[in-house]
């Protein structure tokens, strides 16, 4: 799909490589939303680096719970981010409104092997003290959340252990 001076919104974009990539390949502009101010440095240098610092605007804030804070964009990323979210409704949901024309999301499979490894991968966080955890969601209720939104599913395939799902408006 063409990305030719279109304008994407990823949120939990990390430092951005996948934006810096898709800006490389001819889109306009960039915003990336994240939860942790921690990859600030790092895609800042990012950006200079590559000569894109006025292409992005970097924003730190929970989008799913302050939608305002996001403009709409031409394309729509969630890349390895709905599993960091528990409320993968209102997350999708949001990131549907703000898809003009394209939403693309990343996901571990609704497996049992899935879940397994993700209970002992949250058990671990727990005993180091942390709190973050991870989720597997109902892939077919992820979907529908983004096509209940006026969005018609393009694609689901495998990337290595993830899914990739493509919609368009």
């Amino acid at each position: 799909r063409g990305i030719a001076g279109a304008t994407l919104l990823e949120i939990g974009g990390g430092a951005g490589t996948l934006q810096i990539e898709l800006l490389g390949r001819g889109a306009e502009r960039a915003t990336n939303f994240e939860l942790s101010p921690g990859y600030e440095r790092q895609a800042k240098r990012l950006l200079e680096e590559r000569g894109l610092a006025g292409r992005v605007d970097r924003r730190v804030g929970d989008v799913a719970q302050e939608p305002e804070l996001a403009p709409p964009a031409d394309v729509v990323l969630l890349h390895r981010v709905v599993c960091c979210y528990l409320d993968y409704e209102s997350l999708l949901t949001t990131a549907a409104a703000k898809a003009q024309r394209l939403l693309a999301f990343s996901y571990p499979p609704d497996v049992a092997v899935a879940r397994l490894l993700v209970r002992v991968l949250n058990l671990w966080l727990r005993v180091r003290g942390s709190d973050f955890r991870s989720y597997v969601h109902p892939e077919q209720a992820m979907l529908e959340a983004v096509e209940r939104n006026g969005f018609r599913l393009v694609t689901a395939e495998r990337a290595g252990t993830w899914r990739i799902a493509l919609f368009e408006r």
